[in-house]
């Protein structure tokens, strides 16, 4: 799929404020600073569709994207690690709960992990959630240009062993490059057609 359009729809809380439920939903998870905004950006072929930080924690709501008309992206809160307090970063998990868990729209989750970092914790209980709940994931990992391809293929290694998953299921990406762009365009459309 190529992203002809793609456009900015709305930030949301409470499911009140969410779009109608009109269009396939894939929604975007990860660790704070992980690199969600920059694969959204690099996927849609768009410098600043979606505003990133250096600073984690920068999403703080839902963040709504239509895209050729087809499909919406939801921007998530990252998880983990983030520079605001205890309070704000307890009040998001029940707004992305009651997102991934309630939303007849939602297709899948992309589940994100950075290409440096073992998975944690917190990557290992939302796909467990997600399998718990029915709800089918893809998982990226980013940052794939800041590893040589020796360590790359090490880490691949490690995280499909920490997430016991054959690597073949792992799309590897690169915000910078564009790597594994088609290859998760294939795996949303793949889900859009089911």
């Amino acid at each position: 799929m190529k992203s002809k359009s793609a456009e900015f729809v709305t930030s949301a809380v409470p499911p009140s404020q969410y779009p109608p439920a009109e269009l396939p939903e894939f929604a975007f998870s990860g660790r704070s600073n992980v690199g969600k905004s920059s694969l959204i950006n690099a996927l849609v072929n768009r410098k600043k569709l979606v505003q990133t930080s250096s600073t984690p924690g920068k999403t703080r709501l839902i963040n709504f994207f239509r895209v050729n008309d087809a499909l919406m992206l939801v921007d998530l809160p990252g998880y983990g690690y983030a520079r605001v307090s205890e309070a704000a970063r307890q009040s998001w998990r029940p707004m992305i709960e009651q997102y991934l868990s309630g939303r007849k729209s939602l297709k899948a989750v992309i589940v994100i992990l950075d290409a440096r970092r073992e998975p944690g914790k917190t990557d290992t209980q939302l796909l467990d959630w997600l399998a718990r709940i029915g709800i089918s994931r893809i998982i990226a990992v980013t940052k794939c240009d800041k590893l040589s391809k020796t360590a790359l293929a090490k880490q691949v290694g490690v995280i499909a062993q920490g997430l016991a998953l054959p690597h073949e299921e792992l799309v590897l990406f690169s915000a910078k490059s564009h790597q594994g762009r088609d290859t998760l365009w294939r795996a949303i459309s793949n889900l859009m057609a089911s």
